[in-house]
C-alpha cells in the first residue's frame, strides 16, 4: 500500500513532527489482519449468537467473558466492573502498555434485543450481507477493536502505544445513576489523550463521527382549576391544564425549531381530572370527562443538542415559556441527567483528516464528517470533553440498526480494521501530537 502522505499531513498539521515512512510495518499489520480475518468472522458469529439484551445480565456477561478472553490472550490486563450499583450487568475494561499516546477504544456489549425476542440468529445473506441482532450495533465494532490490537501485536508495534478498552454493558439502556454507570468511560477518558468509538455511525463507510448531539429527558407537569366545562375561560376558572400544555408545547416548537441541529420531542402526554404514572413500565394513565375542565397533565419527552451551550440556551427558552402561565394554571419543567453532547472541535477534525488520509492511501476513498442530525447519542459523548480529540463511527457498517432488519455489510469489516490499525500506528509514530496530561 502507499505509505501515509507525509506532505499532506505536514500541510494539515504544521505543529506535528515529520513521520518516518515504514512500509514494512504497515505491510505486516495488513498481512496480520488478512490472515486473521476468517477467525475474526467466526468470533463475530459467536458473539452475535449470544443474546445480550441490556437486561439479560447473564448474556451481557457471557459476551464480556468472550471478548475478555480474546484480549487477555493478546496480552491485555482485563477487569469486569460489576454493575450491581447501577442496576446493570457491568462493563469490560482492558488495558495494555505504558508508553506512547494514550488511546481509549470504546465499544458496548449490550443490544436492544431482549432475551425472548424472536430476532436471535446470525444469518448470512447474499452480496456480503449478514443479518443478526446487534451485529452492527455494535458487536461488529467490538470485534474490530479486538482485531486491531491483535494485528498491532502481531506486527510488533502494540508496545508503541498505551491502550485502554472499555466495552460497556448498558449503552442501549443506561444504568442509574449515570455517575456510576458511566464512571468507567469517564475515568478512562481522563487518563486518555484520544478516544476512538466503534459504533456504526450512519452506516456509511465514507463517513465518521466528529460530533454527536446529547440526549436529555424532560418532564412537563401542568395543573389547572377543575370546574364544569361551561365555565372554562371565565375569570374564576381560567383555561385548564390541557390548553395550558398546548400553549407551552406549541411555544416550544416555535422557539426551538430554528436552532440548528437541535430537536425536542414530546413522546408521551396524558391529561384529565387525574393522572397516574407507573414508572416501572413507563406508562401513564388519565381519567377525565368531556364536561370537566382538566386539572392535571403530564408530558414526557427528550431534547437533543449539539453543544452544552446550545442545550443551556434551549433550556432557558423552555423555562421562560413555562413560567408565562395562562390564568389559573401552573406548570413545572424538569430535566433528567442525560448524555452530554460530543461537540465538534478542531482536534476531532484533525483526527478525521488523518483517518481519511489513511483511507485514501488504502484506496478506500475520502471520509467526511457525519451530519450530527444522523448521529445519535453514544458512550463516546461521556469521553469527548476529557480528551484532546475524539472520533466515532469506526465500526462495522450496515443498515436497520435497532430493528429486526439489522444487516451488516461485511465488505466494511476488513476495511475498517485496516484503517483503525493504521490510524493507531500513525498516532504512535507522532502523526498528531496530543497535549493530554
Amino acid at each position: 500500500m502507499r505509505a501515509l502522505c507525509l506532505a499532506l499531513i505536514a500541510s494539515l498539521f504544521t505543529a506535528a513532527p515529520a513521520l518516518e515512512a515504514d512500509d514494512a510495518t504497515e505491510r505486516a499489520i495488513l498481512e496480520a489482519i488478512e490472515g486473521q480475518l476468517p477467525a475474526a468472522e467466526r468470533l463475530l458469529e459467536q458473539a452475535v449468537t449470544i443474546n445480550s439484551g441490556t437486561l439479560n445480565f447473564d448474556g451481557v456477561k457471557k459476551v464480556g467473558a468472550l471478548f475478555g478472553a480474546e484480549l487477555k490472550a493478546i496480552g491485555f490486563d482485563t477487569e469486569w466492573v460489576d454493575g450491581t450499583a447501577f442496576g446493570r450487568a457491568g462493563h469490560l475494561v482492558a488495558s495494555f502498555g505504558n508508553k506512547g499516546p494514550k488511546i481509549l477504544m470504546i465499544g458496548h456489549l449490550d443490544t436492544v434485543f431482549a432475551k425472548d425476542d424472536t430476532f436471535q440468529a446470525f444469518t448470512p445473506q447474499d452480496d456480503d450481507k449478514i443479518a443478526g441482532p446487534g451485529i452492527t450495533d455494535m458487536k461488529g465494532g467490538d470485534v474490530i477493536i479486538i482485531e486491531v490490537v491483535r494485528a498491532l501485536k502481531a506486527a510488533g508495534v502494540l508496545d508503541d502505544v498505551s491502550i485502554r478498552i472499555v466495552m460497556t454493558g448498558d449503552e442501549e439502556a443506561s444504568g442509574k445513576p449515570l455517575s456510576l454507570s458511566k464512571k468507567a468511560i469517564i475515568d478512562a477518558a481522563v487518563w486518555a489523550d484520544i478516544a476512538l468509538g466503534f459504533e456504526d455511525g450512519d452506516g456509511n463507510i465514507q463517513t465518521a463521527v466528529t460530533a454527536r448531539r446529547g440526549s436529555t429527558d424532560w418532564t412537563l407537569e401542568v395543573t389547572g382549576r377543575p370546574a364544569h366545562s361551561s365555565q372554562i375561560f371565565t375569570p374564576d376558572v381560567g383555561y385548564g391544564a390541557i390548553l395550558e400544555a398546548a400553549r407551552i408545547l406549541n411555544s416550544f416548537r416555535l422557539e426551538l425549531e430554528g436552532m440548528e441541529n437541535l430537536t425536542f420531542n414530546p413522546g408521551r402526554i396524558v391529561g384529565g381530572t387525574r393522572v397516574t404514572e407507573d414508572a416501572a413500565t413507563a406508562t401513564t394513565s388519565g381519567f377525565g370527562k368531556n364536561n370537566v375542565v382538566a386539572q392535571a397533565l403530564k408530558v414526557s419527552g427528550g431534547i437533543r443538542a449539539q453543544s452544552p451551550k446550545q442545550l443551556a440556551d434551549a433550556k432557558a427558552k423552555m423555562q421562560a415559556i413555562v413560567a408565562d402561565s395562562l390564568l389559573h394554571t401552573s406548570a413545572s419543567l424538569t430535566f433528567a441527567p442525560g448524555y452530554p453532547p460530543m461537540a465538534p472541535t478542531e482536534g476531532n477534525a484533525k483526527l478525521l483528516a488523518l483517518y481519511s488520509e489513511i483511507s485514501e492511501s488504502l484506496g478506500y476513498g475520502k471520509i467526511e464528517a457525519v451530519n450530527p442530525r444522523k448521529a445519535g447519542a453514544a458512550d463516546i459523548s461521556f469521553a469527548a470533553d476529557h480528551v484532546d480529540m475524539a472520533l466515532d463511527g469506526m465500526g462495522l457498517m450496515g443498515t436497520g440498526g435497532h430493528t429486526k432488519d439489522e444487516m451488516a455489510d461485511m465488505t466494511s469489516f476488513k476495511k475498517n480494521i485496516q484503517k483503525a490499525a493504521l490510524l493507531i500506528h500513525a498516532l504512535a509514530n507522532g502523526a498528531l501530537e496530543s497535549t493530554g496530561d
